[in-house]
C-alpha cells in the first residue's frame, strides 16, 4: 500500500507505435473507476537504449521508465507490450528479467496481474503474446485475471478482444484507433484487477493482528 493508503495499480508497458501506451491509459481509467483505487503508468526502457551512458527518467513520449523498484509499492500489476514474432517484446521481457529480487523476496506473491497486447493484423499472435507475458507472472505467484465472457465486447468485437486480456489490431500502417469495444475490454481488464486487489487487501487487514 502507499502512504496515501490507496490501492496502486503498476501498469508497464512497451510501445513503438503508441497503441499499447494508449492501451495503458485507457487500462488505467479503469483502474481508477473503482474506489479508492490508483493507477500508476511506466514504459519499459528500450533495449537499446541501455548502452547510453545515462538514460533520462522519463522518454520523449509517454510515462516514466518502469525500475524493478516499482515493484515493491504494488497492489496489482498489468503488463502490455506489441507483438514481436507472437511473443513479448525483447524490452519487456528485459525489464522481467531484472525481477529476480523481487521474486526470491516474494513481493509480487498473491497479488492479481494481467496482460494486454497489439497487433497490426487479426491473426498477429495476440493470444501467444498474452500467455508469453503470463508465465512470468505465474512464476512470481500473481494471480492472472482475464476478461470473462460477462464482458459482452468479447462476443461483440469484429477487432480486438480476448479472455486471455486486453488485445488492440491496429492494423496494417499501425494508425488503426482503439475500437469502442477495444476501448469498453481496457477499461474493464483494468477495473478487475483493481477490484480484486482492493478486495484481496481488505482481506488482508481483516487477518492482521
Amino acid at each position: 500500500m502507499t502512504r496515501d493508503n490507496k490501492i496502486r495499480i503498476l501498469i508497464v508497458y512497451d510501445s513503438n507505435g503508441g497503441n499499447t501506451y494508449r492501451m495503458a491509459q485507457q487500462i488505467g481509467r479503469g483502474v481508477e473507476s473503482v474506489s479508492n483505487c490508483s493507477a500508476v503508468l511506466r514504459a519499459a526502457p528500450k533495449v537499446g537504449d541501455r548502452s547510453a551512458s545515462r538514460l533520462p527518467a522519463v522518454p520523449d513520449s509517454g510515462a516514466p521508465h518502469a525500475e524493478p523498484a516499482d515493484l515493491l509499492d504494488c497492489d496489482g500489476l498489468i503488463m502490455g507490450s506489441p507483438t514481436h514474432f507472437g511473443n513479448m517484446s525483447a524490452s519487456l521481457k528485459h525489464f522481467l528479467d531484472q525481477t529476480t529480487e523481487q521474486w526470491f523476496a516474494g513481493t509480487l506473491t498473491g497479488k492479481p496481474a494481467a496482460a494486454f497486447t497489439s497487433t497490426g493484423s487479426m491473426h498477429g499472435g495476440q493470444e501467444s503474446t498474452l500467455l508469453s507475458m503470463m508465465v512470468p507472472l505465474l512464476h512470481h505467484g500473481m494471480l492472472i485475471c482475464g476478461l470473462p465472457y460477462s464482458n459482452p465486447e468479447l462476443m461483440q468485437t469484429t477487432r480486438g478482444g480476448t479472455p486471455y486480456g486486453a488485445s488492440h489490431v491496429s492494423g496494417e500502417d499501425g494508425k488503426a484507433a482503439l475500437s469502442e469495444a477495444e476501448t469498453s475490454l481496457c477499461r474493464a481488464l483494468g477495473s478487475r484487477v483493481a477490484s480484486i486487489a482492493a478486495q484481496l487487501t481488505a482481506e488482508r487487514r481483516k487477518e492482521a493482528p
